[in-house]
């Protein structure tokens, strides 16, 4: 569904090449207008297509000269395939995405990114049946309830309950190269419980090879009714359809994203390396815009989160419930009914410099890529950080951000320091719930530390 149009005034300004403000345009620089001022963007019904919505219904867009559309896609690779034939100009992707096309898992196309729309986001949720399971393996608190998150470890009853039926527990995930994947895959290993190889090599893309639990693809909305269905015994998805299952009676979140992994780059705002190239300037003016849509969602301590659940509750948004966006969006998560915890940074659009295209994020989705087989063979650290540098693109990010600090929008603190970012986080930056430590300058070292996965 096609988001309604809204009006074009406001991009004549920069139509003619002039500054938005006059009486900033004798201290700002002329910014040239955007070669492509009607733009059709795509996105996935996730919550964290957000800053897409911000940046459209408050005027961002418009106050960089653009005329934008935005378009709910069907899935993932209907997505990118219309980015890549020029059907979208750009889209809400998946990190994984952006960098897969690249080095032609899947689909082969060169991809780009010069902004992170949001870090975290994501859950993974059982079936009642899986629950009732394992329950009584769950560590419980003072008042009686469990103890998030719940490690893998604790699904061996339900591992043993299918392998006596001669079956196998099925999980769904969004994406073969998707957060989702990585992170389920990610989380059930680090519980000893093996997710599967795959092996392009031999012609299995299945992703199954060797596993204890079977992962296959489910577009996100479907997750809810095909676990209810019964066909799948849980999921990894982002929201709202993890609270969805807790609101609707129909499974209990054992994990959220940030217990598996903090702060690592979640969707981006992907663009192919072609249509970069031929409109620069389109490029820079969308990044502006959607910078300062990221931050006014993180803006007084999530101030603007309510407004924004009820913004992309609408039917051509994402088309779910108010309060059940809400209940993630605003810095809450339900596991159960009569269960809500605080979870102030299960979203984040743009404090900890969620939105900054940090290569060090790309090199560890390269090298869960590598670890569950999807590289078929060991590639040099070089060419992580060559691949990081080809699709993450920091010096247009850091233009855009600039140009909104001179015209007063936002603030230097509000950024890196641009004179010395390396493009690598900390290495205390990110946490991981094996407690293992990625240093993204050594991808093949950091391989060597897990016992299930590939070692180099």
């Amino acid at each position: 569904m096609t988001q309604p149009h809204r009006n074009k005034s406001a991009r004549l300004l920069l139509a003619l090449g002039f500054s938005l403000s006059c009486s900033l345009s004798l201290t700002l620089p002329v910014l040239a207008a955007p070669e492509k001022p009607d733009v059709k963007l795509g996105f996935i019904k996730l919550t964290d297509m957000a800053p897409l919505a911000v940046a459209l219904e408050r005027g961002y867009f418009e106050d960089e000269g653009l005329y934008v559309q935005l378009e709910a896609q069907a899935n993932w690779k209907v997505l990118l395939d219309r980015v890549i034939d020029g059907q979208l100009d750009g889209a809400h992707m998946l990190a994984g995405q952006a960098l897969a096309a690249s080095i032609g898992i899947g689909t082969k196309a060169s991809m780009q990114t010069a902004l992170v729309l949001d870090l975290n986001g994501n859950a993974c949720t059982v079936s009642n049946a899986t629950w009732q399971q394992i329950a009584d393996k769950v560590e419980r608190n003072s008042a009686g309830k469990p103890v998030y998150p719940v490690t893998a470890d604790a699904l061996q009853a339900a591992l043993a309950a299918k392998t006596k039926q001669g079956k196998k527990l099925q999980f769904g995930m969004v994406f073969p190269v998707s957060s989702h994947n990585y992170e389920l895959r990610y989380w059930l290993a680090a519980g000893g419980v093996h997710p599967g190889f795959y092996a392009p090599q031999n012609g299995d893309n299945s992703g199954q090879l060797q596993a204890d639990v079977l992962l296959s693809v489910t577009p996100p909305p479907q997750m809810p009714a095909t676990m209810e269905a019964g066909t799948i015994d849980g999921y990894c998805v982002g929201e709202p359809w993890n609270q969805q299952a807790v609101l609707r009676d129909l499974g209990v979140p054992l994990v959220t994203n940030y217990d598996i992994h903090t702060n690592l780059a979640e969707k981006v705002f992907g663009v192919s390396q072609s249509w970069a190239e031929r409109y620069p300037q389109t490029h820079f003016h969308l990044v502006k815009a959607l910078i300062r849509a990221g931050h006014w969602l993180d803006a007084d301590n999530n101030a603007n989160r309510a407004a924004a659940a009820k913004l992309i509750s609408q039917p051509f948004y994402v088309g779910a419930d108010e309060k059940i966006i809400a209940n993630s969006m605003t810095g809450v998560f339900a596991y159960a009914r009569d269960d809500i915890r605080e979870t102030p940074d299960f979203n984040v659009f743009f404090r900890y410099h969620a939105t900054y295209p940090y290569y060090s994020d790309a090199v560890w989705y390269l090298s869960q890529m590598r670890r569950w087989g999807q590289i078929s063979e060991a590639k040099p650290d070089s060419w992580y950080q060559d691949i990081a540098k080809q699709v993450f693109q920091p010096a247009l990010y850091q233009r855009a951000a600039k140009a909104l600090i001179a015209e007063g929008k936002l603030t230097a603190a509000d950024f890196p320091d641009f004179s010395v970012e390396s493009g690598y986080r900390p290495l205390d930056a990110t946490r991981f719930i094996d407690g293992k430590q990625f240093d993204a300058t050594a991808p093949n070292a950091y391989l060597q530390q897990f016992a299930i996965g590939q070692k180099d």
